[in-house]
C-alpha cells in the first residue's frame, strides 16, 4: 500500500470530502484518513439536513432570492457581531456556486419540509439527509482515485521548519505527504477537555455529534504553534431531548417546540424569551441557556393547540390532562403553578401566526415572550425534557482566505484546514441553521484546490 501521497486529508466528513474531490480533480494523489469505521464515516455531516445558500433568484429547490447582505445580517444577529466579516462574506458569496457543484458531484436536493419554519428560501435540503450526501461524495472521490482508510486515527502531525512532512497514526504507522488538509472537526467528544473549558457542568452535556471528534489533531497543531481562533466555551449547542444518548444522537434528538412553549427550569421558573425569533435563527442559543440552568435541565411545555406546529420528536412527549398533573410527572415544585398562572394571565389577544414573527406578546411578566404567546389552556398538556446537546466546538485553527493555517504572522507552508476545525473564525458564538455545512463546503473546496496547486 502506498505510504507517500501528494495530499493527505485528515477527516472524513463534508469538508474533507470536498477538499479531496477538488484535489483529485486537479490531478493530485489523495489519501483520506478517517478515524471512524466505515459504518460511522462522515463525522457530523452524517446528521445534517441542509446547507444555507445565497442566491440571486430561484436556484434548484430554493425559491425567491437570498442576497449577501440579508444573509450576513442573519449571521450578525446570531453571532452578535462576533465574526470575521471578510471570511464570512467570502463564504456567503461562494455558497451560490457551491449548490450546482454539489449536484454535479452526486448530491440531490428536496424542498424544505413543512414545519421547518420558513427555510425554503434560505436552505437547500439534502434528499436522504447528510448520510446520503456523504455517500455521494465518497462515490465521487473514489471514482477519482482517492484512497480512503478507515479506523485511521491521526495522533501527530510531523512538521519541520514550518512545513508538514508526515502524519503518525494511532497504530504506530507513518505516512508521508507533500501537503496536508486538516478537516477533523472540533473537540466536543473529549469530555475532559469540555470540562476543562466549561467546568464540571459539561459532564452533563449530551454530544449529539460523532464520538470520534476528540480534537486530537487540533491539540497537536496548537501545541506545535499553529494559530488558534475561538473561545473553548463557545459551540454549536442546541436544546435536545433529555432522553437522547450520550453520543451520536444526531438531528433526530433536536426539539423544535420551544417557540410555541413555556420553558421552565427545575425550580419551576421561566428564564428566557421563548419567542425571540424564528427557530432557524435562534434555536442554537437554547443549548447554552439550558446549560446555565440548575443540573443543566429544563422543560418545554405546550398545550394541545401547539402539538402539530413543529417537526415531530423522536421520543413521545410526557402527557397529562392538567398542568398540575404534568408538574407532578416532571417532579417540578408547586411554584411552577404560579409560573403557569402568571404567564397565562399575561397573554393578550391577537392573531397567532406560527410561520412568522407575529408580535403576539405577553404583558407584565419577566422575561417577556415576544411572539407566539398563547396561554396554556387547552388539554391535554405535553412536556419535553431539554438538555444541552453539543454539535461542535468553536475553538479551532486560524486560517486565511485561502484556508491556509496560520502560525503567528507566518502561514504554514503546506497545511490547510476546513470545516468545524476552523469555523470559529466565522462563528464566534451562536449558530445559523445550515451554516456549518456552508463553511465546510466553501473552505473544503478552497483547501483542496490550494493544496493541489501547491503540489502540482
Amino acid at each position: 500500500m502506498t505510504t507517500s501521497y501528494d495530499i493527505i486529508v485528515v477527516g472524513g466528513g463534508n469538508a474533507a470530502l470536498c477538499a479531496a474531490i477538488e484535489a483529485a480533480e486537479a490531478g493530485a494523489r489523495v489519501l483520506i484518513l478517517e478515524a471512524a469505521p466505515k459504518s460511522y464515516r462522515g463525522g457530523n455531516s452524517r446528521h445534517t439536513r441542509n446547507f444555507r445558500c445565497m442566491h440571486d433568484g430561484p436556484l434548484s429547490v430554493l425559491i425567491d432570492t437570498y442576497g449577501e447582505d440579508e444573509y450576513f445580517d442573519d449571521l450578525l444577529r446570531v453571532t452578535k457581531g462576533n465574526t470575521d466579516e471578510k471570511l464570512a462574506r467570502m463564504v456567503i458569496r461562494n455558497s451560490q456556486e457551491c449548490q450546482p457543484w454539489m449536484e454535479a458531484n452526486g448530491v440531490r436536493f428536496q424542498p424544505s419540509l413543512s414545519g421547518t419554519l420558513s427555510l425554503g428560501r434560505t436552505n437547500a435540503f439534502f434528499l436522504g439527509g447528510g448520510k446520503a450526501l456523504v455517500n455521494a461524495y465518497y462515490r465521487t472521490a473514489q471514482a477519482l482515485g482517492v484512497e480512503v482508510r478507515y479506523e485511521a486515527e491521526v495522533v501527530h502531525v510531523g512538521m519541520s521548519a514550518g512545513a508538514f512532512t508526515h502524519v503518525e497514526l494511532k497504530d504506530g504507522s507513518k505516512i508521508e505527504g507533500r501537503a496536508l488538509v486538516i478537516a477533523s472537526g472540533g473537540f466536543q467528544a473529549d469530555l475532559d477537555w469540555l470540562a476543562d473549558a466549561w467546568g464540571p457542568a459539561a459532564r452533563n452535556f449530551l454530544i449529539r455529534g460523532t464520538p470520534f471528534n476528540r480534537g486530537v489533531v487540533l491539540r497537536d497543531m496548537l501545541d506545535q504553534g499553529a494559530g488558534s481562533v475561538g473561545d473553548p466555551t463557545q459551540c454549536h449547542a442546541v436544546a435536545i431531548d433529555g432522553r437522547a444518548p450520550k453520543f451520536d444522537g444526531g438531528i433526530v434528538t433536536r426539539l423544535d417546540c420551544v417557540p410555541f412553549s413555556v420553558v421552565l427550569n427545575k425550580h419551576g421558573q421561566r428564564f428566557y424569551d421563548e419567542g425571540e425569533d424564528v427557530w432557524p435563527k435562534r434555536y442554537a442559543i437554547w443549548g447554552r441557556l439550558v446549560a446555565a440552568q440548575p443540573d443543566q435541565v429544563a422543560y418545554s411545555i405546550i398545550d394541545s393547540r401547539s402539538r402539530d406546529l413543529f417537526m415531530p420528536s423522536v421520543f413521545p412527549p410526557i402527557k397529562a390532562d392538567t398542568l398540575d398533573e404534568l408538574r407532578i410527572k416532571l417532579d417540578l415544585p408547586i411554584a411552577a403553578m404560579q409560573t403557569f398562572d402568571s404567564f397565562n394571565a399575561a397573554c393578550g389577544e391577537g392573531a397567532f401566526s406560527p410561520q412568522e414573527l407575529d408580535g403576539l406578546a405577553t404583558d407584565g411578566v419577566t422575561p417577556a415572550k415576544t411572539n407566539w404567546a398563547r396561554p396554556l389552556s387547552e388539554p391535554p398538556f405535553y412536556a419535553y425534557e431539554l438538555r444541552p446537546g453539543v454539535t461542535f466546538t468553536y475553538l479551532g485553527l486560524q486560517v486565511d482566505e485561502t484556508a491556509r493555517v496560520q502560525a503567528g504572522e507566518t502561514p504554514l507552508a503546506n497545511v490547510w484546514a476546513a470545516g468545524e476545525i476552523m469555523a470559529g473564525s466565522i462563528l464566534g458564538e451562536g449558530y445559523l441553521a445550515g451554516f456549518g455545512m456552508t463553511i465546510g463546503t466553501v473552505f473544503g473546496r478552497i483547501a483542496g484546490k490550494e493544496a493541489a496547486s501547491y503540489v502540482n
